[in-house]
């Protein structure tokens, strides 16, 4: 089986409240863990009303606690948003709290607006010391050296392990260059995946916590009886999208039957390139679609976002994602 694994925004549906939703994504880690799932990342954006992952290492602390054994992370830390020193006193604390269980994925993208970006008192140029900060961060989290006068307490000698993730060649670059692992973010940013993966393989060069290149890919799957039920389900999605495009700050909405009355052709132009590695449907083309999207990447790790509004339908796709996955040749 390959591994399996979640990225989780804790996303607000209509009717329901913010607390629901941050239950709700526990409740899936839990279930999750008894599938076979290998990982659950949250990630971090702000000022999005269905969103409620901002706060991803308290959201983070809050799934770990509710399971077991499954490993829980970041998908990512946007690193511009923060201090080095701070997210490794953060996640230095959750892996101290959860030993062996924490991941630490970091991203180079604000993961919000310009306006926004203010409020986080942030400068938009600290993406250009992105390379740098990852590397001060891997050392506050590796052990003391002689003569260190600053130390991340907990974080140090802690090594949580760091991911590169990305959406362009900047991150598959970068993650080749420091010897990490590399997750692109083909579940919405789709078109320079090939590129990026063949760039990030080529150039990779072994470190102390990777010999080898490992690839993680993005992508969404909706699960359901039927095909046409899981194109159903997959309205809620393109109505997120499509809002999005129209600045509207909408929650979660339940889906509908015909997509076209929502959005103009200009939309769904939009929302289908965005939303081209998806795989739609059945058990049987669900399994079919991994098949294809493996064999096209070569990937070492799928990470699934399955969007359904139900949350009961939400598990039953998640679950028959991985009896399916169990099954791939």
């Amino acid at each position: 089986m390959i591994p399996l694994s979640i990225l989780e925004l804790g996303r607000v549906r209509q009717g329901s409240d913010r607390r629901t939703a941050l239950d709700l994504a526990r409740e899936l880690a839990r279930h999750a863990e008894t599938w076979g799932y290998r990982r659950f990342w949250v990630a971090e954006h702000h000022n999005m009303p269905t969103v409620t992952t901002a706060a991803t290492s308290l959201v983070i602390a809050h799934v770990a606690a509710g399971t077991q054994t499954i490993r829980v992370g970041a998908g990512g830390i946007m690193l511009p948003n923060h201090a080095p020193y701070v997210i490794a006193e953060q996640f230095g604390t959750l892996e101290t709290l959860f030993p062996g269980r924490i991941d630490l994925g970091l991203g180079r993208a604000p993961g919000t607006d310009q306006l926004t970006l203010r409020a986080l008192r942030r400068d938009p140029s600290n993406a250009d010391n992105f390379p740098q900060d990852v590397q001060e961060l891997q050392a506050f989290l590796g052990p003391v050296r002689p003569g260190q006068r600053i130390e991340a307490v907990p974080g140090s000698g802690t090594q949580v392990p760091l991911w590169i993730l990305g959406s362009s060649l900047y991150g598959a670059q970068l993650a080749a260059e420091l010897g990490l692992p590399y997750g692109f973010a083909s579940h919405f940013a789709p078109q320079a995946l090939d590129t990026a993966l063949k760039v990030y393989r080529d150039r990779f060069k072994p470190s102390a916590q990777l010999d080898k290149p490992y690839a993680l890919v993005g992508v969404n799957i909706i699960a359901a009886p039927t095909d046409a039920e899981a194109r159903y389900l997959a309205t809620s999605q393109q109505m997120s999208f499509t809002d999005m495009f129209r600045g509207a700050r909408q929650l979660t909405q339940p889906p509908i039957a015909n997509i076209d009355d929502y959005w103009t052709p200009q939309e769904k132009a939009q929302a289908s390139q965005m939303l081209a590695c998806s795989i739609v449907g059945s058990p049987d083309t669900v399994r079919a679609g991994m098949q294809a999207m493996i064999e096209r990447t070569g990937a070492d790790e799928l990470m699934v976002v399955s969007d359904v509004f139900d949350p009961a339908l939400r598990l039953r796709s998640f679950e028959l994602i991985a009896e399916q996955a169990r099954r791939l040749g």
